[in-house]
């Protein structure tokens, strides 16, 4: 399913092995916390999407766990921006801004995180609306 919507908004996309369940419930206990069940059906098809310029539309699982544990308890990031707890974070456009589903409370919703003024603004109603629009587009700014 998530390659064909892929495939339709962006031909060319390219697609990693997808992700075993061992490993997701081994990322999850990583995490603390339960990953969107939408995006484990992605990652059970693919660890990841590179769309438009090479851009990780979707990480892959590892970076996924990486960057949110990094993203939670760096303490520089406390001194700079809002508090990241609420966000989990799984892909970007490659110039910094970052996008997240909404962990606490939960939601489908997809927001930007732009690094550059530390908002946080709604981008799409879900995972399928969020590829649709990035994968279609194909410019760093369709989000705007």
């Amino acid at each position: 399913m998530w390659k064909e919507i892929a495939r339709q908004a962006f031909p060319a996309v390219e697609f990693s092995e997808p992700v075993d369940a061992a490993r997701v419930a081994a990322a999850e206990q990583c995490l603390g916390c339960p990953l969107p069940s939408e995006l484990v059906s992605l990652l059970r098809e693919t660890d990841g999407m590179v769309g438009h310029d090479g851009v990780d539309t979707v990480w892959p699982l590892e970076q996924i766990v990486e960057q949110n544990l990094h993203f939670w308890s760096d303490d520089a990031f406390g001194e700079l921006y809002m508090p990241f707890d609420a966000l989990l974070f799984f892909g970007d456009q490659g110039g910094g801004d970052q996008f997240a589903v909404v962990r606490t409370p939960s939601r489908a919703d997809i927001f930007v995180w732009e690094h550059e003024d530390d908002s946080r603004r709604w981008v799409a109603r879900d995972l399928e609306d969020y590829l649709s629009r990035s994968l279609t587009d194909g410019g760093d700014d369709w989000y705007w």
